[in-house]
């Protein structure tokens, strides 16, 4: 069990979504980051499912009551276990009585704290995430209060050695420079010529529009060369849609099921975590890619995590 000590109502109990449940009107939902959830569950060797603590409003504190392992991935901060200062992606013993504090970051906006065995919150509709736009999931359907008191599934076998061990983030994410990855999508063709061109070359700015839902970026007009009636239709994490304004529209963890803006493009999986980690005034770009380099991006972050898991069961102490 751990008891929340300090946190804002945009902390909460994420795992990797409700998936394949679009088509009823349900959204993924999940970790905004699920390539530091997933790294922070790797370190702790807990199972890819697991429920952790994504955390965006800071500082944040908890208390451990009893003994466990614990690991943060994410964004860059200061984080200290009683008193002992944590490198960002590290895994560490926590003792009953410890306290886990994170001061806001430094770069990116989420961290991502894991625990031995994950947070025991209840499965609904399979998965553990809190869907804070619709208020159910996670721990009471809403964000971690002072004073809350959340259950810990059972711990994997082993220790951490003494000073714990860490891991380097996963490949791409030290080049704040380097373009989304997108791929063109159902009305790609409706904007002109000069429209992709700027889509393609311009820096664009996350603006204070963002949420779980969505992020609203800014720059210059995206016109459409065609103009024509759209019906709502399916869109999903990472879809790039345009409104009226001509300024796109990113969906994100807590999109809607459909939408009838039309989109441009969709940022692909392995890209999504760049938006889960931008703040307001971040600039952005685009870069449009095919199928088969969005799967091999896909796989190059897959490959990282089977090593990180390899890796993290070697260091374990019977």
């Amino acid at each position: 069990m751990i008891e929340i000590l300090s946190s804002g109502a945009l902390n909460s109990v994420q795992d990797r979504g409700r998936l394949g449940l679009l088509s009823s009107g349900v959204s993924r939902s999940g970790a905004m980051d699920l390539q530091a959830l997933d790294a922070a569950n790797a370190l702790l060797c807990n199972d890819r499912n697991a429920a952790a603590i994504e955390v965006a409003a800071f500082p944040f504190r908890l208390r451990f009551e009893m003994a466990t392992k614990v690991a943060i991935a994410g964004a860059v901060a200061e984080a200290r276990l009683a008193g002992r200062r944590l490198p960002p992606w590290w895994a560490l013993e926590a003792r009953a009585g410890d306290e886990l504090t994170i001061d806001p970051p430094v770069t990116g906006a989420r961290v991502y704290v894991a625990l031995g065995g994950g947070v025991d919150v209840p499965l609904l509709l399979g998965a553990r995430a809190t869907d804070l736009k619709s208020g159910y999931g996670g721990h009471e359907g809403r964000g971690l209060m002072r004073g809350d008191r959340l259950p810990l599934g059972r711990q994997p076998s082993g220790r951490l050695p003494e000073a714990g061990i860490g891991a380097l983030p996963p490949p791409g994410r030290g080049d704040p420079s380097r373009p989304l990855c997108v791929l063109p999508t159902a009305e790609w063709a409706d904007f002109s010529e000069d429209a992709h061109r700027l889509f393609e070359s311009v820096g664009w700015r996350t603006t204070a529009e963002a949420d779980r839902q969505g992020c609203r970026l800014d720059g210059p007009e995206l016109v459409r060369q065609r103009r024509r009636e759209l019906l709502s239709h399916g869109i999903v994490p990472g879809t790039v849609q345009v409104p009226p304004s001509g300024r796109p529209i990113v969906q994100l963890a807590e999109a809607n099921t459909c939408g009838g803006y039309p989109k441009i493009a969709t940022v692909i999986e392995a890209d999504l975590w760049r938006l889960g980690q931008a703040m307001p005034g971040d600039e952005l770009s685009f870069a449009v890619v095919g199928r088969n380099e969005a799967l091999a991006a896909l796989r190059e972050t897959a490959d990282w995590l089977a090593r990180l898991r390899r890796a993290a069961a070697l260091y374990r102490v019977s």
